[in-house]
């Protein structure tokens, strides 16, 4: 098993969690009390990740069986919640996170190397059985291809009526003038879904935006007709893919696709060729829709330099699966997504378990906008750019936040989305009016900061989520 120094800081733990309830309630079962038979121990050979187990004790007759693989992180426990990681996990892993010891009434030991007991066992050889039955794994059988093709044929042709409808309908807001966009948001939503009945779902979430626009104060006008026009691009690239493969260059015809609603499985990207590298986990935020939470982890190769993006979901209450440590380095292979500028990645095999990072390579301001433009210019639907900033000052200002680099006379205005939030404060706080390493997102309405490091800390593992 890893050594002490190994293990994961008490903040990156926390960042797993689902919500602030589950911190909460996790942090009060990180205590010996409840717990009984823990342990530890490394990779096996048959394919088993790094594991940490413990029996925690509720309020029925038997207690929990908490296991969490390290590798993935993989959370499993008999407790009927439906969040992932669920608070027994949580604690389980701050008891371990701190070192501290979790008296076993039998035999007096902590949270150290031990044997897996034959349940933690069995779960991993399930998870491996699992991997190796996946399609990536060649396991599976390939679908009907005749089949397949009638299905895309059936969902161009939707999309294309779609985008057709759309251009028709953005051409008649445009003749009536851009106050009669002053509409109720029930008209959008409506063609929103017009946009899902043609099985476009992009288009649907871009339209759905417009709605609240006029509403949103300030210059709404040009804001709106930006949108439109960035509507009519996307929509006048869906009826150029309708009129055949060689209309638009590969590339773009990739990005299109992808903006407009096409996916493709993670088993089929993780069949071609993946890039292996030491991914640093920068980030990992969730954001909620009706009842789907979407989380976003965003990570940055040691070797190669590129920066990915890792989606899931969870729908009807449950946490998305896939959580990642921030500030932990994760040997793994991805596959990009298919686009002019690929960023979006499915996670693949993962070698080992996550180790302690070190403080990414940031750049300055004026690189930093100047890398966001070349991304922008073979993406112009490009909604955020990952940047790592260094040398930079937190800056409150009544007009709005900037980050100011230290160097040169360039500053960054704050996305004023996320003026109030206390990680701001939080990030003031951190830099103490001092030059920082900050990672974070830059779109066209400011940079919207994530994680942060302190001046002269060379270890991401003391990375702080704001």
């Amino acid at each position: 098993m890893e050594d002490t120094e190994q293990r994961w800081s008490a903040e990156q733990v926390l960042a797993l969690a689902p919500d602030a309830a589950s911190q909460k309630a996790g942090t009060r079962l990180a205590v010996p009390g409840p717990w009984s038979g823990t342990g530890t121990a490394g990779a096996s050979e048959d394919g088993g990740g790094a594991v940490v187990w413990g029996l925690c004790a509720g309020s029925g007759s038997r207690p929990y069986r908490t296991a969490v693989d390290l590798t993935g992180p993989a959370f499993n426990c008999t407790c009927p919640s439906r969040k992932f990681p669920c608070k027994h996990a949580v604690g389980l892993l701050l008891l371990w996170a701190r070192g501290d010891a979790a008296t076993d009434a039998d035999s007096g030991t902590g949270i150290g190397p031990a044997e897996p007991p034959d349940w933690v066992a069995q779960w991993q050889a399930k998870r491996t059985a699992a991997r190796e039955k996946s399609p990536a794994g060649g396991g599976a059988g390939a679908a009907d291809p005749q089949a397949a093709r009638r299905r895309a044929e059936r969902r161009a042709q939707r999309v294309a009526a779609g985008a057709a409808e759309l251009e028709q309908r953005l051409t008649d807001q445009l003749r009536t003038g851009l106050a009669a966009g002053r509409e109720d948001q029930r008209v959008w939503d409506t063609v929103a879904a017009r946009m899902i009945d043609a099985q476009a779902p992009g288009l649907a979430a871009r339209v759905r935006e417009l709605g609240g626009i006029p509403g949103s104060g300030g210059d709404w006008p040009s804001r709106l007709l930006e949108e439109y026009g960035m509507l009519h691009l996307l929509a006048r690239g869906c009826l150029a893919l309708d009129a055949g493969p060689d209309a638009l260059p590969g590339a773009l015809s990739d990005t299109v696709r992808s903006r407009v609603g096409y996916t493709t499985a993670a088993a089929e990207l993780l069949a071609g060729p993946t890039l292996r590298d030491s991914w640093l986990v920068l980030a990992q935020q969730d954001s909620t829709e009706g009842t789907m939470t979407t989380r976003r982890i965003w990570l940055r190769g040691a070797r190669s330099g590129r920066p990915a993006l890792l989606l899931s979901f969870g729908a009807a209450g449950r946490a998305p699966e896939v959580s990642l440590p921030v500030g932990r380095s994760l040997d793994a292979e991805l596959a990009y997504h298919p686009g002019a500028v690929p960023l979006r990645a499915a996670l693949g095999p993962q070698h080992g378990s996550p180790t302690p990072g070190h403080l990414p390579p940031g750049v300055p301001v004026g690189e930093a906008l100047s890398g966001y433009g070349e991304a922008l210019r073979a993406d112009p639907w490009l909604d955020e750019w990952p940047v790592v900033l260094s040398g930079v000052v937190p800056i409150p200002d009544p007009g709005g936040w900037q980050l100011a680099d230290v160097d040169t006379d360039s500053a960054l205005p704050v996305d004023p989305r996320r003026l109030g939030r206390p990680g701001l404060w939080r990030l003031a706080a951190v830099s103490g009016g001092h030059p920082v390493t900050v990672f974070g997102t830059v779109g066209h309405r400011g940079f919207t900061p994530l994680t942060t490091w302190p001046a002269g800390d060379g270890r991401a593992g003391e990375a702080v989520a704001l």
